[in-house]
């Protein structure tokens, strides 16, 4: 039985990370955008029945889709940076996905479904003088802080894991010396090289003499061919 590749299994777990925190910061932004909350004032006399304000996650708490966002970001960012900036940006994750924790348990009590619902409600509803009370629908708010649960989890492995996986730079810097080492020669590959972004003088740059004695030997092959032709005369 052979040992596992540690490349691939580090691979594999950056993607698994990856694909559980877009998920998290999915959860959270389809839950902004769903009715927490409906708010009920009592019915003014003459009126066929109460009134009632639906209030969506976003509205009840305004950070709660910046903040998905943000982590989302993050995430991306991830992918890009290594060591100490790759941990932080970790952190950065993690405090996103309290303050969607936090969030989510601040949108559901009812002062604030209270506050928000007067500012959404009509004159009419205001004049009633009293309210009913809010209706909670916990699905919403349940599922944005089990959003904020993924990205504190992945946030926190980021810190501690994070350094072990791989990045986009390492891989694009071996390619772009792999193509600096690349030998030039002729015309053709010299424009050939310089569309793959070689740098065609880095043989030149190692050995300043290179032309001076590439030179010398055409001279030489050009001065012996006279002499040939000037014997057979």
């Amino acid at each position: 039985m052979t040992a596992p590749d540690p490349a691939r299994t580090a691979r594999r777990s950056l993607v698994t990370w990856l694909v559980t925190c877009v998920a998290g910061a999915g959860f959270v932004l389809l839950a902004a955008g769903r009715a927490w909350a409906t708010f009920v004032f009592n019915p003014l006399e003459g009126t066929p029945g109460p009134g009632k304000v639906a209030l969506v996650g976003s509205e009840l708490v305004p950070f709660l889709t910046p903040a998905a966002l943000a982590g989302l970001a993050a995430t991306a960012a991830v992918l890009a940076t290594r060591g100490l900036p790759r941990r932080l940006i970790g952190a950065v994750i993690a405090l996103c996905g309290a303050a969607v924790m936090a969030g989510s348990w601040t949108g559901t009590r009812a002062e604030t479904i209270a506050a928000v619902a007067r500012e959404h409600a009509t004159v009419a509803m205001i004049a009633s003088g009293g309210f009913a009370g809010p209706s909670v629908t916990w699905l919403w708010p349940l599922a944005s802080v089990a959003g904020g649960v993924v990205l504190v989890a992945g946030g926190a492995m980021a810190v501690v894991r994070g350094g072990r996986w791989p990045g986009m730079s390492g891989r694009y810097d071996r390619h772009g010396r792999g193509r600096a080492r690349r030998h030039v020669s002729g015309e053709r590959a010299l424009w050939d090289a310089i569309d793959e972004g070689a740098d065609p003088t880095a043989d030149s740059a190692a050995d300043p003499t290179a032309d001076f004695k590439a030179e010398s030997i055409t001279n030489d092959k050009a001065g012996g061919t006279a002499d040939g032709r000037s014997g057979e005369f």
